[in-house]
């Protein structure tokens, strides 16, 4: 029997991201000096049932998916709610300059998992293991990432942050965790927010897209992201772009 098609109206957990009334961030340094930060600061940011930031590096997708998880209560290298984890402090002050407007009674549970801290955050886990947690560090990367997001961790009602899931994971293997994902974000009381690169995480039907760039954010159409249109120009004359970096 086919799926029925998700409710995207379902109530939110986080609506509205916005500035805390008692921050000073300062603009002129770093992370209140990226455009994309300082939008947020000045205009705040609303959230939808799924909301993917794309952008490209150094363009803030990272520091704002870090601050609002850690605005939420999740710990910065990625865990669950409340979790201790920690191996080494890198975050920005961002998170304190933050509040999250939350949906009237939405549950607070939530999970951030994030590419750059996997293997600490499974160390932990390996530590402190659950009861039907597998050995992730005897899974590949990508099978560890795809395992993770399969585990009852994942279970709502909850806010799941991911920071670039697709690190590690091949064309096939980003093609099952879109229908993962379009999964996990559809059930009901469940809300995510993803940072990504890949084109083909972006494309997960009823996402909010935005793009992050030297002028901050702005909301857009798939086919409108800057890397959907460099692959599809790169893959269709693939010498046009090498020539700029290998001599031809």
């Amino acid at each position: 029997m086919p799926r029925a098609h998700p409710d995207w109206t379902d109530p939110l957990i986080v609506r509205r991201v916005r500035i805390a009334g008692d921050a000073d961030p300062d603009f002129g340094a770093w992370p209140g000096r990226i455009p994309a930060v300082r939008q947020v600061l000045t205009d705040g940011l609303d959230l939808a049932k799924l909301t993917i930031l794309v952008g490209e590096n150094g363009s803030g997708k990272s520091t704002l998916i870090e601050a609002i998880a850690m605005a939420f209560g999740l710990p910065g290298e990625g865990g669950s709610t409340g979790a201790m984890h920690k191996t080494y402090s890198s975050e920005s002050p961002l998170s304190e300059w933050l509040t999250l407007e939350r949906g009237a009674g939405a549950s607070k549970w939530g999970y951030f998992l994030r590419a750059e801290t996997t293997h600490g955050l499974f160390t932990y886990l390996h530590n402190n293991p659950g009861p039907y947690d597998p050995d992730f560090h005897a899974l590949s990367h990508g099978e560890s990432f795809l395992t993770m997001i399969g585990t009852r961790r994942f279970r709502g009602p909850g806010f799941f942050v991911m920071d670039e899931p697709e690190a590690g994971l091949s064309f096939s293997a980003q093609l099952a965790l879109v229908g993962t994902l379009h999964a996990l974000a559809a059930d009901r009381g469940n809300q995510m927010l993803l940072a990504t690169h890949s084109p083909v995480l972006a494309s997960i039907p009823g996402a909010h897209i935005l793009q992050l760039d030297e002028h901050g954010l702005r909301e857009s159409r798939w086919e409108q992201l800057e890397s959907v249109i460099n692959y599809t120009n790169f893959l269709a004359e693939p010498r046009r772009y090498l020539r700029h970096v290998v001599d031809l």
